[in-house]
């Protein structure tokens, strides 16, 4: 997801120190919006994209407090799991920047999302389980998806229907339905995590699934399967 460069071998990169002070940190930030302007966001360091991310918003400048990041956490993804105010706190930013930084993070995420998931053949559960284990790495709340598949069974489109609390999940078939009509989806595969790490369906899991079934019979939109996922395993309702 993460496109890493190499400082040193991009054309007019200039030092970038530590601590640096507004009028040196300036220069540096002028160099890197032109040079996205010409070359595109994959001509630019780690630090420099952080910068342009957080923009302006406090007193320290932005590649002060990119360099920062970059040093305290070498695998930026890990960025993309932390709450607003534990980043702020931990990263010394405000609460403003720090919310722009995990909206980019969540941005890109999607896109590539989009993006590796788009045409997905699904013969069987485990072809989803990539998908799936990458959607819900990290989260310590419910998150339920929905699958929408074509006539082939390929995927044609990934939802989020509902993001719960500790250990529930909202969800009501009509917002599952509505994005499956709206893009003319054959079937639907549907699937959320339990964040105690135990994949086991409940009740309630068993008892949306059976509704779920019911208003897709309706509707002429098979539900194919309901997919829970634990810390290791995935279980398949159907």
């Amino acid at each position: 997801m993460f496109r890493v460069n190499n400082l040193a071998e991009v054309p007019g990169q200039r030092k970038i120190f530590e601590s640096p002070g507004a009028e040196s940190s300036l220069p540096v930030a002028q160099e890197a919006r032109r040079r996205l302007d010409r070359f595109g966001a994959s001509s630019l360091g780690d630090e420099e994209l952080l910068a342009l991310i957080l923009g302006s918003g406090g007193g320290v400048p932005a590649l002060a407090i990119a360099s920062r990041i970059c040093r305290q956490w070498p695998d930026l993804s890990r960025l993309s799991t932390i709450p607003v105010a534990v980043l702020a706190r931990q990263a010394g930013v405000s609460v403003t920047r720090a919310r722009r930084l995990l909206s980019a993070f969540e941005l890109g995420w999607r896109a590539q999302a989009q993006v590796e998931s788009s045409g997905i053949a699904v013969q069987r559960p485990e072809d989803l389980h990539p998908l799936l284990r990458r959607e819900f790495q990290g989260l310590d709340k419910e998150r339920f998806l929905a699958l929408y598949l074509d006539t082939r069974h390929r995927v044609r489109g990934v939802e989020t229907v509902s993001i719960g609390t500790l250990n529930a999940s909202l969800v009501h078939p009509r917002e599952v339905f509505k994005s499956a009509i709206g893009m003319s989806a054959a079937a639907v595969i549907v699937a959320h995590n339990h964040p105690s790490g135990c994949p086991k369906p409940s009740c309630d899991d068993l008892e949306l699934t059976a509704r779920l079934d019911r208003c897709g019979r309706i509707l002429g939109i098979s539900l194919l399967d309901h997919l829970v996922a634990g810390d290791v395993e995935i279980v398949s309702i159907r």
